[in-house]
């Protein structure tokens, strides 16, 4: 039997690493990819060319890499420590943090794709949309959306107060 290989979307939240810590309980041993998918400051700064002001973004973007690295690797050293066999990955790409999601599970022929759930809901949820629901609709792949034990007692306090339809 071959081990389960997952990519684990993972931004160094509360709610990643919580749902790293379901994953390694549902699936010990299993091989992760932490995978973080940033996106650079390139398309902001295209209008730029040959303005002084994009050598300070070409600094910012470099120092936001350098944070995406150390993310990424907390967040595999973490994976290890849980039992699971992990390695960072790190996206830079002008697409949406849910189409790099999409696209690396492709490439890398994952057997499941997981998120934590940030528990966006109403407006928020529609002004910043939602990468998990975003994943959820266009992915090939298995997906597990993991809600946070914080983000799943605030659905409860929710459910117990509304009434029912």
């Amino acid at each position: 039997m071959s081990t389960l290989k997952v990519l684990i979307a993972y931004d160094g939240s509360p709610n990643a690493q919580s749902a790293m810590h379901t994953v390694a309980g549902l699936f010990p041993g299993a091989t992760a990819v932490l995978f973080y998918a940033r996106q650079p400051l390139e398309g902001f700064a295209a209008h730029l060319e040959g303005h002084p002001a994009l050598e300070s973004l070409q600094g910012l973007d470099a120092a936001a890499l350098d944070v995406s690295e150390k993310i990424a690797a907390d967040g595999a050293q973490l994976a290890r420590d849980l039992g699971l066999q992990a390695e960072p990955l790190i996206s830079s790409t002008m697409a949406t943090a849910s189409e790099a999601i999409v696209d690396a599970a492709e490439e890398l022929d994952v057997d499941l794709i997981v998120l934590g759930s940030r528990g966006l809901r109403g407006i928020k949820a529609t002004l910043l949309g939602s990468t998990s629901a975003n994943v959820l609709h266009h992915a090939t792949r298995p997906t597990l959306v993991i809600p946070s034990d914080d983000v799943a007692d605030a659905r409860r306090r929710t459910r117990s107060t509304t009434p029912a339809s």
